[in-house]
């Protein structure tokens, strides 16, 4: 099968290079200058696993003007507020016969890639999969091989035989893809599982297993999950999960299956890049105030996050205006 992954970072590499170890053809289009450059100067991309066995790996990777290939599958791995320059920009490579797959963090990519795509070609889910970019063109896949999990599901919860197909690859490269006809309760799972341990990770600077490891974690989380469910369930959302296995969830991978890891909000708040909170926590307060719901919980985290990164952002500005201070004779 002809892959295509669109977004060329931690989690477009993860799934771009074990889809191509599987025996696929695949190709990334990326949007990061400096990342295609480097993986051009160095003929593919560093992969490492848990920060050991670094090994380059042959990758085809192009900017976006420069993809003119007709895969049968897109799969989507960009930030949310990236995606609507990215889909524009590749716009003349999609046509009505190809599928596409997407498990981005947050809510609002459906709506845009419905602009592109035909709804029962769309398929979109979660995964609970740890990777980190180090840089341009060096990745790392944290975790054992088949460590992760995903689900996902057809817009129209109709799958095909290519929804199967599809599938099938994705078991190849041991995701362990768990196929629902639950397509919003299947996103909104991953939103409320970020929505308490990236957020508090991110704001504590701390990996998951060392928000686990807090004594009043399960009441940290279970007020989140509560609160978000109370907005779900209000929007007629069938849950994949209680509540109660919600916060198994959470415990599972902060504790046992990736509790070294960093989540993606915290690795851009590192680098003073804009987090994806308002298609999260934020997501959540917006939904929950269309039926006159407060999610207050939800909307303080939304602020004091965008208050770290305000203070971040400005004080790498301070820094980087400072003049260089020189040694005296």
């Amino acid at each position: 099968m002809h892959f295509t992954v669109l977004g060329a970072g931690a989690m477009g590499l993860r799934y771009g290079v074990l889809l191509q170890e599987a025996g696929n053809q695949v190709d990334f289009v990326d949007t990061w200058q400096a990342n295609v450059d480097r993986i051009h100067q160095q003929g593919g991309v560093y992969v490492s696993r848990d920060h050991a066995n670094r090994h380059l790996v042959p990758v085809k990777v192009v900017l976006p003007e420069d993809y003119h290939d007709d895969p049968d599958v897109w799969v989507v791995f960009t930030k949310q507020m990236q995606l609507a320059d990215f889909l524009t920009r590749t716009a003349h490579a999609f046509n009505q016969n190809q599928y596409v797959l997407t498990c981005m963090n947050g809510m609002g990519h459906v709506e845009k890639l419905l602009n592109y795509f035909q709804p029962e070609k769309l398929l979109a889910g979660t995964a609970l999969v740890a990777t980190v970019l180090n840089g341009p063109g060096d990745v790392d896949f944290i975790g054992a091989r088949g460590a992760g999990t995903m689900n996902l599901a057809n817009y129209t919860e109709q799958p095909d035989d290519m929804t199967h197909r599809i599938v099938a690859e994705l078991e190849k490269c041991q995701f362990h893809p768990n196929l629902t006809t639950n397509f919003r309760g299947t996103l909104l799972a991953k939103v409320v599982f970020n929505s308490v341990v990236n957020t508090l990770c991110t704001l504590f600077e701390i990996t998951m297993g060392e928000f686990a490891a807090y004594p009043g974690a399960d009441d940290l989380s279970r007020q989140l999950i509560n609160e978000a469910y109370d907005v779900c369930e209000r929007d007629g959302v069938t849950m994949l999960n209680t509540r109660a296995e919600e916060l198994d969830s959470v415990n599972y991978v902060s504790k046992v299956a990736n509790p070294l890891h960093y989540p993606s909000m915290y690795q851009d708040m590192s680098h003073n890049r804009p987090t994806e909170v308002d298609y999260i926590n934020g997501y959540l307060v917006k939904l929950g105030r269309k039926y006159h719901y407060d999610a207050k919980t939800h909307a303080f985290l939304t602020h004091l996050v965008h208050l770290a990164e305000t203070t971040r952002q400005a004080n790498a500005a301070q820094t980087a205006a400072a003049p260089t201070q020189e040694a005296s004779a």
